[in-house]
């Protein structure tokens, strides 16, 4: 489940294996590039960070950020 941080919409994501957090991280690439808005992550073995927030509202959390939060749950597997 995203939470609201200071930082921006917050969640991490927990996987097998690298390979399939890697796996993951490849699909969010494709939809952050499609969605023309790129997430803020991090990645240790099986584990990925995401931190979404829109620069240009002043880092704040948007309906772009909500939106692109949704594709990425979409993309669990």
């Amino acid at each position: 489940m995203w939470q609201e941080t200071e930082q921006g919409l917050y969640r991490e994501f927990a996987f097998k294996d690298f390979i399939e957090a890697f796996a993951f991280m490849t699909r969010v690439a494709a939809a952050a590039e499609q969605a023309q808005h790129h997430p803020h992550w991090e990645n240790t073995y099986n584990k990925v960070q995401i931190w979404l927030n829109t620069h240009e509202a002043g880092n704040s959390i948007t309906d772009k950020d909500r939106a692109l939060a949704a594709a990425i749950d979409e993309l669990v597997q």
